[in-house]
């Protein structure tokens, strides 16, 4: 068959060029590489019969078969059956099953397409029951899992037990622009015959709902199911049902864990709202709210003591208007709210695909569940119940290449994991007690599993340890760690930079739940220009100074529910210290400094400490109206770990000292600190010669553009030469009053309002003889210019 395509693809494309033949020789070798892995039998179905058999089905390459496995020997019972409605005909299609009693429950496609699909049953003792063919059932589901409620015992109605599956389907009650997709849970029962006339060999009693998991606050709905675990408990009141949920927009990036209790999915089964299909305008039809009488008994509701009374021991007897309205009424109005009308936890980029949960009694005889969620690069979650709070408390990392956890099983007798990914299988311990080194990170991990044992000075499991010791075992799981004993001081580790170099300060916090301090000799550091929290949590300085020398504590925070406060707890200790030149020793002294004046000889005495440096460097920034005294004391030299001590610095302001008379010794600095001293004085006469140049710059420009006043102007004339006379005659008595003015020659401001308004006033001409002495013929006595420039 595939020689005859390929044959038949190249004659047929022979005569087109080789660019076109390569690129469908590339797409045909694409669909037989992928039509050959796909004929491959995979093994979908795996259910347990007995202690003796499983019950296994397989792709069988698009023709699905099944058959018994013995497991002594895992060989195949050679008795094949049609694994049609059983099993997936694809790989990629979505299915579930689970095995009641000997009666195998599906939910996957029925043909080759996978445009039906079905939710059956199959029993050795039975026909088959099935879902109807519709839309208003089943639309496009994907099924994800499916389990028993036996909810039959101990019941005062007498009710059966029930099947529920669990899917996410294209929505029909919604109007979207595109499929919008819908979580839901379906229920059917377990004692279902189907009907007599109506739904014959099809489920009587199926209903499903909706599964709500939303972010109130955000209006945000997580409205895709990947994964589904049901914690049963004593009983069937007390069952919890996680579920894991993505945005069917993936760019969202966020994943929710939401849980339902059993007493709410029951209350919206045989209690909630129908809904029916409703024609608008003749041609659409939307899903409404049924209003009208609802028949008895119940539609889809399981057989109860209260049938048995009316004569209805079985589906079979339910009357035909009770299965009508089941086939046109199978969805539920009402919705099923999480525990809290809120997800349990959130998190951001990661996509979880599996969860699994386990119920732990801790040491403190409270019941805690413990999650477990697989995403998609090979990643455990493993978070815990803290009074309605989930935390994670850890992260494994079971497959080393990365690839998607497709399936978690857990193994409550054995306390292990079971993760199943395209390449293999990985079995994981529940629990790493082991990996707490000490007795805060074993009590602040705040994990179930694990406890303290001062005996043996280890973090062990509960599970493990003998049933002697378990009562001096040390576990809280509030949080509360006063019992452990923190760092001394002799754990303090020094570091030694060279100074205006960088330090880098680890810190390790193995307790997800707490927050990271740092402090420098008892100071609460905040994150600033020159600190830097790096990595996880550890911290980085920048161009190290004397001042920065000392004691480096990192300090972990976390909220102790028990106790009502915050426990601190001591991580790492460091002793940083800068690799300066051996000094001489020199006594305690005191400097009293100003800027400018000049230096006196108690500061050169005590010029041998880191202290002093910063002191004079404080003392030369300081303004010129600003004295400052440093008082410091050299104390004697003691253990390496004792932090070097403190200045004390104090500023008498509105203070003014006479200059010193001693000039300032450059060579008495520290040279380890010489990088720290700073000379502004070059900078100040630079920055005052700038602004005078530029200041005689504006001037010679507003002299020459004659913007300056008459005074200025004088001034101007005498500077540029004698040549340059007065524009007017002054009187006799020397009044500029009564001045004749000299004539002007026209400088283009005829129109000024000095000038009449535009109207040249009269002209005055004189001989030539009066022309050397008056060269300008124009007399304008209103021109109030008096000096001219002549050029």
């Amino acid at each position: 068959m595939l020689m005859f395509i390929t044959t038949v693809s190249v004659t047929r494309f022979s005569d087109i060029n080789k660019q076109s033949i390569m690129k469908y020789q590339y797409v045909l070798i694409s669909l037989i590489v992928a039509f050959q892995r796909d004929c491959l039998n995979y093994i979908r179905v795996l259910q347990v019969i007995d202690d003796e058999q499983l019950y296994v089905c397989g792709t069988h390459a698009f023709q699905p078969q099944c058959d018994h496995l013995n497991l002594a020997d895992f060989s195949l019972g050679g008795r094949p059956e049609d694994g049609r409605g059983k099993c997936s005909f694809d790989p990629s299609q979505s299915f579930t099953t689970v095995m009641v009693d000997g009666e195998l429950y599906s939910g996957t496609a029925y043909n080759f397409l996978g445009s039906e699909p079905i939710i059956s049953r199959y029993s050795p003792s039975q026909s088959l029951l099935r879902t109807e063919y519709s839309t208003s059932w089943l639309n496009e589901p994907s099924f994800v899992f499916a389990d028993v409620i036996s909810e039959g015992r101990n019941r005062v109605d007498g009710e059966d037990d029930k099947i529920y599956y669990f899917f996410t389907e294209v929505s029909v009650e919604y109007e979207f622009f595109g499929k919008l997709l819908i979580p839901r849970v379906a229920r059917v029962c377990k004692g279902d015959l189907g009907g007599q006339r109506t739904l014959q060999k099809k489920w009587t009693s199926f209903l499903k709902a909706k599964l709500v998991c939303s972010m109130p606050e955000l209006n945000f709905v997580f409205n895709v199911v990947h994964d589904v675990f049901i914690l049963k408990g004593a009983g069937w009141r007390d069952t919890v049902i996680y579920g894991v949920f993505t945005s069917q927009w993936g760019n969202v990036g966020l994943s929710a864990v939401c849980a339902y209790n059993m007493t709410a999915v029951e209350e919206v089964f045989s209690k909630g709202k129908y809904m029916q299909k409703a024609t608008v305008e003749q041609s659409h039809t939307k899903w409404v709210r049924y209003n009208g009488i609802t028949p008895t008994p119940r539609p889809g509701a399981c057989i109860n003591n209260l049938m048995r009374r009316q004569n209805i021991s079985s589906s079979l007897h339910l009357p035909d208007k009770t299965l009508q309205f089941v086939k046109d009424h199978p969805l539920l109005e009402d919705p099923v709210l999480p525990i809290g009308n809120r997800p349990r936890l959130i998190t951001k980029d990661v996509n979880y695909t599996q969860i699994v949960v386990d119920r732990v009694r801790a040491l403190d005889a409270n019941i805690y569940d413990v999650i477990f969620t697989a995403t998609d690069k090979g990643v455990v979650h493993k978070s815990v119940v803290y009074g309605g709070e989930v935390h994670i408390v850890e992260e494994i990392q079971l497959l080393k290449n990365s690839e998607s956890i497709k399936n978690l099983l857990l193994s409550s007798e054995t306390r292990s994991l079971y993760a199943g990914s395209d390449s293999g299988v990985v079995q994981s311990p529940t629990a790493f007690c082991g990996r707490y080194a000490s007795c805060e990170d074993c009590v602040l991990a705040r994990d179930p599993y694990c406890a303290w044992d001062p005996h043996t000075a280890a973090c062990v499991n509960i599970f493990d340890a003998p049933s002697q010791r378990l009562r001096k075992l040390i576990q809280n799981l509030n949080g509360d760690a006063d019992t452990s004993s923190g760092l001394s001081l002799k754990d303090y580790q020094r570091v030694t930079v060279k100074p205006g170099s960088s330090a880098e300060l680890p810190c390790l916090v193995r307790s997800n739940l707490a927050q990271v301090m740092w402090k420098s000799n008892g100071s609460v550091l905040t994150e600033a220009s020159r600190f830097l929290l790096i990595g996880e949590n550890g911290l980085l300085i920048y161009s190290v100074a004397p001042e920065d020398q000392g004691h480096y504590e990192c300090w972990s925070v976390e909220w102790a529910p028990a106790a009502g406060k915050n426990f601190s707890r001591l991580l790492a200790g460091y002793v940083l210290t800068l690799d300066l030149p051996p000094r001489a020793p020199h006594q305690a002294g005191h400097v009293t400094t100003t800027l400018g004046s000049q230096e006196t000889s108690s500061t050169r005495a005590a010029e041998g400490n880191g202290k002093t440096d910063r002191a004079l460097l404080m003392s030369a920034l300081a303004p010129p109206s600003f004295t400052a005294t440093v008082q410091f004391t050299s104390p004697p030299q003691t253990d390496s770990l004792t932090p070097p001590p403190s200045s004390t610095i104090k500023f008498l302001s509105k203070q003014r000292l006479p200059p010193s008379s001693n000039a300032p010794r450059p060579d008495s600095q520290d040279p380890a600190a010489e990088y720290l001293q700073h000379n502004n004085s070059i900078a100040l006469l630079f920055l005052f010669l700038l602004f005078f140049l530029l200041f005689l710059a504006a001037l010679a420009y507003n002299c020459y553009k004659q913007y300056l006043p008459a005074p200025c102007l004088r001034l101007r004339a005498a500077l540029l030469g004698s040549h340059k006379s007065l524009m007017m005659e002054p009187t006799q008595n020397g009044s500029q009053t009564t001045q004749n003015l000299r004539a002007l020659r026209d400088t283009g401001y005829e129109t000024e309002p000095e000038c009449g308004n535009g109207q040249i006033p009269s002209h005055t001409f004189g001989d030539d003889s009066t022309s050397q002495e008056k060269p300008f013929d124009v007399e304008c006595e209103s021109q109030p210019i008096q000096f001219a420039d002549a050029d």
